[in-house]
């Protein structure tokens, strides 16, 4: 997501590096949230123009939105769970990874919660960049209105090029993403401040009865509204998931200082544009600037979308990453962008999958009304999971009684659940995009976690235990396998039985190594393991050792780098001279499996497509045997 990552504690950040570090989040945090003005207040108006616009209803909708961003932003996201974190990071699967530590019983629900989560921030990322492009290109028809037949073009030229670069990485380019997101919001702010002299009584939307009062007044009609009111807030979940990159003092001190105040002022700005200038209701944004600043003013807000798209994706980098090291995906080849940070990835797989349906949406809904309808759903769905695993979180982790923790939270879900009711209203008009997304990326992580169980329960039916297996091979015998020079090892998931690889390399090839090594690598609930953690070796026999190998969900699985290490003590073997042995199971569907026909073969074709565990563990390719088996499922 960003081009550095610290962890460093915050109550040891001087000035300088505060300052830094929140510009840098200016620019990947909250360049989401950035593009919003853009199209929000124009989203929300039309459902009350229809009938011609009153004073009273331009001031109520601005009221809306400044008390949505100040409630759901500042309090739930910048005051609140910014401080709900697991060892710094921040994010869905990071705060179900620290929960299921405490599930007590509660797991399947907490796992459910996750993967909805997962699924839903993954939709987003790919309705994000289609809706802040177009909306920022379609700028070019008040520049000249010739150029409205080039606005799907050009956004598809700009997401093409976008897509492209991701493999090259992002670090060079990160370091502009913060001066230019700041300049960003300087504008917008600036822009507001112009246009608020244009009618004052724009201020008193302020007052939050103006809101309360509308809702109440209107009704369906209100509800309508507050589903477009909800685009000031997209984004806010990037706050909580790059908390790991930042540090929660610099994402806080960005929006105090500079986020807020701009996108309050930009907001009030416009509302008192279309109070002075009721036509201007149809482009209230780009028309706060005078015609000579509408062209300059497009490109930043290219810009912006760009940086914001940007952000989003590498978000999207990130979290499957977590999802295939929490066992919710299968392993994918994950590419490092930087010598220096590995927090710079590139998942050519996730990569394009994002391209083509960003593409598919960009063709599909053409403008960015029409993809603004189908926008919400995801970012109000992920938002409410979020609250309900906090919700557990304040009473596991800072053991808060249940009425403490209902009298905070429910205010915020409640409100919550009427936004997240008020856009699956726009489920006919395009809000069946995210939906449809998000389930599909809950079902293929379900099933490929349901079916990684049955296979590991299928398997231990004829595992054979290691002790058992060791002790009889090792009794002096006329059938004893010959003894060849050198180390093997063998990975397997289940370090107390004999791998399978093991018993296939006794039984084809009739050879035992001098040295024996089962490595288990697990990955922890932790974003991070010490050095000191990394592994645990036993000693099972003369000939025989156990090793385990232990990496955070936001490391990457360096084995080759990791069993350097283990060389200190005191478990002598030349990497040259070892050779790795890998199972690979040939997998064949069962009606019996305990999943559908379909489910099966749907996991059937997700073990198919995992990448070779041999790049993924960044095993020296030519140390390598792998023998293979089939396996009923």
């Amino acid at each position: 997501m960003s081009n550095e990552t610290h962890h460093s504690p915050d109550g040891k950040m001087d000035a300088r590096k505060l300052a830094y570090l929140a510009l840098g989040s200016i620019g990947v945090v909250y360049g989401d949230i950035g593009t919003s003005p853009l199209y929000a207040f124009r989203e929300a108006l039309k459902p009350v123009a229809a009938d011609g616009l009153t004073r009273g209803e331009v001031i109520s909708v601005i009221s809306l939105m400044f008390w949505t961003l100040t409630i759901i932003v500042t309090i739930k996201y910048v005051l609140f769970l910014l401080r709900a974190d697991n060892d710094g990071e921040g994010g869905t699967l990071s705060l179900l990874a620290l929960l299921m530590k405490t599930a007590n019983g509660h797991t399947a629900i907490l796992m459910l919660l996750g993967l909805l989560g997962a699924a839903l921030f993954l939709g987003d990322a790919m309705i994000t960049p289609a809706l802040s492009v177009l909306s920022a290109v379609e700028g070019l028809k008040l520049v000249t209105p010739q150029l409205s037949d080039y606005i799907v073009p050009i956004s598809v030229a700009i997401m093409a090029l976008l897509f492209a670069i991701q493999s090259h990485g992002t670090g060079a380019v990160a370091r502009f993403f913060g001066p230019i997101t700041a300049i960003w919001f300087i504008v917008m702010g600036l822009a507001g401040i112009m246009h608020i002299s244009d009618d004052y009584s724009i201020l008193a939307a302020l007052n939050p009865w103006y809101a309360i009062s509308f809702l109440l007044r209107e009704g369906f009609l209100g509800v309508v509204v507050l589903g477009a009111v909800f685009l000031t807030v997209t984004g806010a979940e990037a706050l909580y998931a790059d908390l790991g990159h930042f540090g929660r003092r610099p994402i806080q001190w960005a929006w105090f200082v500079l986020v807020f105040p701009s996108l309050t002022l930009n907001y009030f700005g416009q509302g008192a544009l279309v109070l002075h200038n009721p036509e201007a209701m149809s482009d209230p944004f780009f028309l706060m600037y005078p015609h000579w600043a509408i062209l300059p003013v497009v490109i930043l807000a290219t810009l912006a979308t760009i940086i914001a798209s940007q952000a989003v994706i590498t978000g999207a980098f990130s979290l499957t990453r977590q999802a295939i090291h929490l066992g919710f995906l299968p392993r994918m080849e994950i590419l490092f962008t930087s010598e220096t940070n590995t927090g710079q990835i590139f998942l050519p797989s996730v990569n394009t999958v994002l391209f083509f349906g960003v593409i598919f949406l960009v063709l599909s809904f053409k403008t960015s009304d029409a993809l603004a309808t189908a926008y919400g759903i995801s970012v109000t769905g992920a938002m409410v999971v979020t609250s309900i695993m906090a919700f557990e979180f304040v009473r596991v982790r800072w053991n808060w009684s249940l009425p403490m923790a209902a009298a905070v939270l429910t205010p915020l879900l409640l409100l919550e659940f009427v936004f997240l009711g008020a856009n699956l209203l726009k489920i006919h008009d395009g809000g069946y995009v995210p939906v449809t997304i998000a389930t599909a990326f809950t079902v293929i992580m379900w099933t490929w976690r349901r079916g990684t169980r049955i296979l590991m329960e299928k398997t231990r039916h004829t595992d054979i235990p290691l002790s058992s297996f060791v002790s009889s091979i090792e009794r002096k015998s006329d059938h004893s396998p010959a003894h060849v020079p050198g180390t093997a090892i063998f990975l397997t998931s289940d370090p107390e039985s004999a791998p399978a690889a093991l018993l296939h390399n006794l039984k084809h090839n009739h050879v035992l190594h001098d040295k024996n090594v089962i490595l288990t690598i697990r990955t922890t609930n932790k974003p991070r393991v010490a050095q000191e953690e990394r592994y645990s070796v036993e000693k099972v026999s003369d000939r025989f050792s156990r090793v385990e190998l232990r990496f955070g969900f936001m490391e990457s699985q360096n084995v080759s780098q990791a069993l350097a290490t283990l060389r200190k003590t005191g478990l002598k073997f030349d990497i040259m001279s070892t050779s790795f042995y890998l199972g690979r199971r040939k997998l064949v569907p069962d009606a019996k499996s305990g999943m559908p026909h379909w489910q099966d073969r749907l996991y059937i074709a997700l073990a198919n497509a995992a990448t070779d565990p041999s790049d993924y563990f960044r095993l020296p390719a030519n140390r390598v045997v792998e023998l293979g088996s089939h396996v009923i499922i």
